[in-house]
């Protein structure tokens, strides 16, 4: 599958156009604002009446993306920028939701009216751009798609990952949108930003590692994908830590073709030649991080910040500090690259440019079914978390694991939602009708992060993970991408060792 090859960027004309829409907020500062009013909060009448009113804490949008199936090649490139467009459009909805209020609080309708209805009426209008190039490139398009169009606001006392985290034995009742109280709204300040303008992370984002139940993490999240049985052996990766500083706001994978199409910055390592218009001729000539040379493969994550006032090179850019993501990136002190088998059989080499994504970078609020983030502390990493930034003691440090899927089609690359050419193992390890097992990545990075203070409900010097502005920088949004560019020996040499039982690298 070919890849748009032109190097092009967003006019700078554009960019300074949104970064001063957003830079008008707060005076110099960006406030890109997590108000969690409560409806309960003391006082006087007229101020719990003003809070009920602007209980609205974020945009929740059905992800047209993970509905497609079926998109002809010759469309995909067209239906993905559109995509792109329509995560624009959301962050446009909740910069405008983050920054009136003051209005909200005066209209119950103002939110449905100014921001909801307009909203619709754009994406109503992209949804019928994607139908016509998909139909135009000799597919189907769903016409069921219209009724994704409408977006609702979530209140902040409301769950927004569906059901929560309630199913994987973990100490915690789930995502609550915060569940602090906001100690009022005035004149349209927040009072949970931090201090720093930041929407999120919030104190019930952080859970102490010692009050997360042990061996609560099972297969079925990707995690112990091998085994005693099947292929047993492993293939480690050494690509460093993003020595290179190598950083952008794109997405290759979900968004190519579109500047800034993650709306957060992700670390890069391995290959060197990573941003949005990267072809996979690119990818193949470009250089590679990795000590083995014949990797050239694309690892990438949203990089983790700590939220300490530090302005760092993007701090008026977007994707950073003009999105919401601000502080001072944290690079991993470990970033174990390993690929392991399966609890089955024998794996088989993946192909040339093949394209996975693991976890959901909008699960937040598009439930979580893709959901597979996965933290710990060093030291205790029997215990894994999913929805919530754990407290390490001192001398641990904070732990990320991404284990990806590990089941392949057999035919295809990548797939219109980018999802369903992959598949994770089933419960007895073994892969579904029609696929069939690969090396699977495990990626486990490893941070010094100074442990958060959370008291009274209030959270100071707090880390996120880069996330989509209206996702509130939710540990449950973290997740990974990988793109294969091994060449043939090489990967010839990973199935040999995995599949011999060997443990190379």
């Amino acid at each position: 599958m070919g890849r748009n090859t032109r190097k092009r960027r967003t006019p700078l004309a554009a960019k300074v156009v949104a970064g001063a829409a957003a830079l008008a907020v707060g005076g110099g500062g960006l406030v890109w604002a997590n108000f969690h009013a409560s409806a309960h909060e003391e006082g006087p009448a007229h101020h719990r009446t003003r809070s009920a009113a602007a209980q609205v804490a974020t945009i929740d949008c059905p992800d047209v993306g993970q509905q497609l199936s079926g998109v002809p090649d010759r469309a995909r490139g067209e239906v993905d920028g559109e995509l792109a467009t329509m995560d624009s459009q959301i962050t446009e909805a909740y910069q405008r939701l983050a920054t009136t209020r003051r209005a909200q609080a005066g209209d119950p309708q103002f939110v449905q009216n100014t921001i909801l209805g307009p909203l619709k009426d754009r994406r109503k209008a992209i949804i019928d751009r994607i139908q016509l190039e998909i139909d135009r490139a000799g597919g189907r398009a769903d016409d069921n798609l219209d009724q994704l169009a409408g977006c609702q606001g979530r209140p902040a006392e409301q769950p927004q990952n569906g059901d929560g985290q309630d199913g994987d034995g973990q100490n915690g009742d789930g995502q609550d949108g915060g569940g602090q109280d906001g100690g009022g709204q005035d004149g349209g300040q927040n009072q949970d930003d931090n201090g720093n303008g930041a929407a999120g992370p919030v104190a019930d984002d952080f859970i102490d590692i010692n009050d997360v139940e042990p061996n609560s993490r099972d297969s079925e999240n990707g995690l112990a994908a091998n085994g005693d049985g099947g292929s047993t052996g492993t293939f480690t990766t050494d690509c460093g830590v993003n020595e290179n500083n190598l950083f952008n706001s794109d997405n290759l994978i979900a968004a190519p073709g579109v500047d800034n199409g993650a709306h957060h910055v992700h670390d890069y390592v391995g290959n060197q030649d990573n941003d949005a218009f990267s072809s996979d001729e690119d990818l193949a000539n470009a250089d590679t991080s990795c000590r083995n040379q014949g990797d050239r493969s694309t690892y990438y994550w949203p990089v983790l910040r700590l939220q300490d006032g530090t302005e760092e090179f993007d701090a008026n850019e977007l994707g950073g500090g003009a999105e919401g993501n601000v502080g001072r990136i944290l690079k991993p002190a470990q970033a174990e690259l390993k690929f392991v088998g399966n609890q089955q059989g024998d794996v088989v080499a993946m192909p040339k440019f093949l394209r996975i994504i693991t976890g959901d970078a909008k699960s937040f609020t598009n439930g979580d079914a893709n959901a597979n983030s996965s933290w710990s502390c060093t030291g205790f990493e029997d215990r894994q978390v999913t929805d919530k930034y754990p407290l390490c003691p001192e001398g641990s440090q904070v732990v990320r694991t991404s284990n990806f899927q590990s089941c392949w089609d057999g035919q295809n690359i990548d797939s219109a939602n980018h999802r369903d050419h992959m598949a994770f193992v089933q419960e007895d390890g073994g892969c579904p009708n029609g696929f069939q097992a690969i090396p699977q990545l495990q990626v486990r990075l490893v941070y010094d992060i100074p442990t958060p203070t959370v008291e009274n409900g209030q959270v100071r010097n707090p880390y996120a993970v880069d996330s989509f502005p209206e996702q509130l920088h939710k540990p449950i949004t973290d997740h990974n991408d990988f793109i294969n560019v091994m060449d043939e020996d090489l990967m010839n040499e990973v199935v040999d060792c995995i599949n011999s039982g060997e443990d190379c690298q």
